[in-house]
């Protein structure tokens, strides 16, 4: 049964954000650059990011408490224009990331929206929490969501999404939303998305936005969908061929587009001064890399390398290019709104290094669970190198993400030494974690059956 006695109990321990001061309206982002010409497309690691000076270190967290706006572009791979991808393919995002901490080495912790999504939401690795063995995965009441802490101390929690699996009630990870929607109109189709949603996403979000209760704190959830395929050629979007990836481009303008709509009326708020933009994507996208399209299935660099970046008051601007994930946003945004509550995350608070304190390294860990689509993987990052694990531990290969960027070489028999180390890394960090079978009864990729009924 859903803890509403014990969130109730918490509400009375959770100190919330207090009413967000008042600033004079901010000037909107400028316009779009003109289209610039489609030069072939590159991966994320093919090309340097823009040498910048290092910014000068802050000395304190930013003073919050803050709002909160977590915006997930889906599908949007990392080789964004900021990290060096030679086509303007979003500029109003590029504009935003000078003024942020931005993290070149930013991850989803899984591959596709079931699971990184889940994760992000709850501050727990997939495999971790009850939830269904399907691919379109449910997650019961009896996982604690993090917007579920922000709603019992106050805060308004809303969601804005384009995309029929994310429907109120449907898989669970509304828990803790008061005003969750998505736009009108929508069909489902497990293959693929047939819809164009921006412009409704944009509308939609500004109306939730205007109807907040005035003075309240708030965290606010957004799930852009358009660079997921079907991908559609615009036309407020230049043509840059006709080749996916080409495709794929448009549809990444168009979203920005629609973004820089947002943004600007956000901007003119009087919450604005005192809210936080987190902007990153719930997995990558594949281009014929390893000999995969679209998403999913396994856990390479280019479906897990997204977009991190955090933008607002307070916030130091620079590049980190230390590994950071999605796991890490349910305690970043609980500490950024002020609340204090009892949980059980696994990541850490990104908020001191987001000030310009040192960002120090630790490991990144992927998970994808074995359900009725995917074979059970997992990887751990450390430092240049990575683990990936393949199913229970019966495979392990090694990479070097520096000077192998594409992992098209294992080094796990020519580096054992490395391999005994990065090993060892993946034992300590996963043991502690506790693995649940999925439940449903269905058969799960790579062997074994989910269990029975949830609980």
């Amino acid at each position: 049964m859903r803890r509403t006695v014990a969130l109730a109990a918490l509400a009375a321990a959770c100190a919330a954000a207090p009413p967000p001061a008042e600033p004079a309206p901010t000037p909107p982002p400028p316009a779009p650059a003109p289209a610039p010409s489609a030069s072939a497309p590159v991966a994320p690691s093919a090309r340097a990011l823009p040498a910048e000076p290092p910014a000068a270190p802050a000395t304190k967290k930013p003073a919050g408490p803050f709002n909160v706006v977590l915006l997930l572009v889906d599908s949007l791979r990392a080789d964004m224009p900021w990290a060096g991808y030679p086509r303007e393919i979003a500029p109003n995002l590029t504009a935003l990331e000078k003024t942020c901490a931005s993290y070149t080495r930013g991850y989803s912790t899984s591959s596709y929206t079931a699971k990184s999504v889940a994760a992000a939401l709850s501050g727990k690795y997939p495999s971790t929490l009850k939830r269904s063995g399907y691919f379109f995965t449910k997650y019961p009441e009896s996982n604690l969501f993090f917007p579920e802490l922000l709603g019992a101390a106050g805060v308004h929690t809303l969601a804005t999404h384009g995309h029929m699996y994310m429907k109120k009630g449907h898989n669970g990870m509304d828990q803790g939303f008061s005003d969750w929607r998505i736009v009108d109109g929508l069909s489902f189709d497990a293959q693929t998305d047939n819809h164009v949603t921006s412009d409704k996403m944009t509308p939609l979000a500004i109306a939730q936005l205007d109807a907040m209760p005035k003075g309240k704190p708030f965290f606010m959830y957004l799930h852009y969908m358009d660079p997921h395929d079907v991908y559609h050629q615009h036309k407020d979007s230049p043509v840059f061929g006709k080749k996916t990836r080409d495709r794929y481009d448009s549809e990444v303008f168009y979203t920005d587009l629609w973004i820089g709509k947002l943004l600007d009326h956000m901007k003119k708020q009087p919450w604005w001064d005192k809210t936080v933009v987190i902007v990153s994507a719930d997995h990558g996208e594949a281009f014929g890399e390893h000999k995969l399209y679209r998403h999913a299935f396994e856990l390479w660099e280019m479906l897990v390398r997204v977009p991190l970046m955090f933008c607002g008051p307070g916030i130091t601007a620079r590049r980190i290019d230390t590994p950071r994930s999605s796991i890490d946003f349910a305690p970043t945004v609980l500490e950024l709104l002020g609340v204090k509550a009892e949980h059980d995350f696994v990541g850490q608070s990104l908020v001191a290094e987001l000030g310009g304190a040192s960002a120090p390294e630790r490991p990144v860990l992927l998970d994808l669970p074995a359900d009725s689509n995917n074979p059970e993987r997992r990887a751990l990052i450390s430092g240049d190198y990575k683990l990936l694990v393949f199913g229970s531990d019966w495979r392990f290969d090694l990479y070097d993400l520096k000077n192998d960027p594409g992992e098209t070489k294992d080094l796990a028999k020519t580096q054992p030494e490395k391999l005994a180390e990065m090993k060892a890394l993946y034992q300590k960090v996963w043991a502690p974690l506790p693995k649940v079978k999925p439940f449903g009864g269905n058969k799960l990729e790579g062997g074994g059956v989910a269990s029975g009924p949830a609980n």
